[in-house]
């Protein structure tokens, strides 16, 4: 007969295997926010202080990924869907089309996105693109710009392989603290990995042995272990260096105090704990890429006056705001990088004012950082019945009928410019995604 499970046992291996996921073996994840050294000099000391720096740090951002599966109808209210009369928009007066400005240009959106503070639309870029299918479960297609990565891979796993070594995290996959629908889950090289949850993420790191709460007993030993290295197998100069970067023991109690009280606001599993999970990851330097999904309408054919957009738009970019504020306070506004792209976008046409069904012809998505020149990127014209997005001309990223990028490789466009933006050289950027070309004047 078997035995019956051991609840607790099986709730605390659970744990281990996620600390184990997220700080890497041995709690080297946790070991350099104890010391302040890096991980690569702290997994290889030797190797690690003879080794090269990475090429282009300066560029380099984490990214907060946001996706959804179920195609919310966020690219019916934002600059560049306001030209046309006929484009369906929420009555609401929460909604109304309102004035702001993008890289010095006058534009409209609906009325939350005018409500961000100034320095934040001076670095918001909003991308009109096609991901050419109007299928659910494509997500995970769509995430791999719909096959235009070569070799195959999702876009979210291509960013952070490029990323990790120079931002030098635990880890190269992304943590995916937030999913809709399984098609949200990401992949790594083919393999699937997990979605972490907030409340698990907290449950993890506030353990009383082994989480946030043994920083201080982390630094004392790790810097004993090192003793020799940091005295005798260094330099004057790269002593110099390591010293400078090791934690007193007072900085490790403030980043201790600080993440611990983070986490422990963590009540829930909703869009403004996965913002909080994420910026726990990322002052961990636990993963370069963390996906979270923020509701922007959902799947919304019968939409009664289009309200539950309405009330979506407004908390999703409430959210967004929220972000962008947590990041500035944590002194992360120019190292950290907003990015969204969904399965699909939602129908435009006049018609669509109790609901919107599934476009294949025009998604919106959005950047927000430092690498970024705010602005419209491409532009929406009439597609068939409804509408779609233009082409782009690439030294712009001006929608017009003459650009020299067709609609469908929109989509490969937005992903190239994307990696020049943190950092990615132009051969290997082509190497990467053949398709589409990059839009040098949507780069800061």
């Amino acid at each position: 007969m078997n035995q019956p499970l051991d609840q607790d046992a099986l709730a605390l291996s659970r744990r281990q295997m996620l600390l184990r996921a997220l700080v890497g073996a041995g709690g080297i994840g946790l070991r350099a926010l104890a010391t302040g050294l890096p991980l690569s000099f702290l997994a290889h000391p030797q190797r690690a202080l003879a080794g090269p720096l990475c090429a282009n740090p300066g560029k380099a951002q984490f990214v907060i990924f946001q996706t959804s599966g179920k195609g919310d109808p966020i690219n019916a209210n934002v600059p560049g869907c306001y030209a046309d009369p006929n484009i369906a928009h929420s009555l609401d007066p929460a909604m109304a089309a309102t004035a702001l400005s993008l890289g010095g240009v006058q534009t409209k959106a609906a009325a939350p996105w005018a409500a961000l503070p100034q320095n934040v639309l001076d670095r918001a870029a909003f991308w009109h693109v096609m991901t050419n299918t109007p299928v659910h479960p494509k997500e995970p297609d769509v995430l791999k710009l719909m096959g235009a990565i070569r070799p195959t891979e999702m876009f979210p796993s291509l960013l952070a392989k490029q990323l990790a070594p120079c931002l030098g995290t635990v880890q190269m996959q992304p943590i995916t603290v937030g999913a809709s629908t399984p098609s949200e889950g990401l992949s790594f090289s083919g393999a699937a990995l997990p979605i972490i949850p907030p409340l698990a993420l907290r449950a993890t790191l506030l353990a009383p042995t082994g989480g946030l709460g043994s920083l201080q007993t982390l630094r004392d030993q790790t810097l004993t272990s090192l003793r020799d290295v940091l005295k005798n197998g260094a330099t004057s100069a790269q002593r110099s260096f390591l010293d400078a970067m090791v934690l007193s023991q007072q900085e490790v109690r403030a980043i201790d105090q600080s993440l611990l009280a983070t986490l422990a606001s963590i009540t829930d599993n909703s869009a403004a704990s996965q913002i909080t999970a994420a910026l726990a990851l990322i002052r961990m330097k636990v993963t370069p890429v963390v996906a979270i999904h923020i509701p922007f309408g959902g799947d919304n054919h019968n939409d009664k006056g289009l309200a539950t957009e309405t009330a979506e738009t407004v908390s999703g970019v409430a959210a967004i705001g929220q972000l962008m504020a947590a990041l500035a306070t944590a002194g992360l506004a120019d190292e950290v990088t907003f990015l969204s792209l969904n399965v699909f976008g939602r129908t435009l046409g006049s018609t669509n004012t109790d609901g919107r069904q599934h476009n294949p012809n025009h998604q919106v998505s959005l950047a927000i950082g430092k690498p970024f020149k705010a602005g419209v990127y491409g532009g929406v014209a009439p597609v068939g019945n409804d509408y779609g997005a233009m082409p782009m001309h690439s030294a712009s990223g001006v929608g017009a009928v003459d650009g020299d990028i067709a609609a469908i490789d929109t989509l490969a466009s937005f992903g190239k410019t994307v990696l020049g933006a943190v950092g990615m050289g132009t051969q290997a950027i082509n190497a990467a995604i053949p398709a589409g070309k990059v839009i040098a004047g949507a780069l800061a």
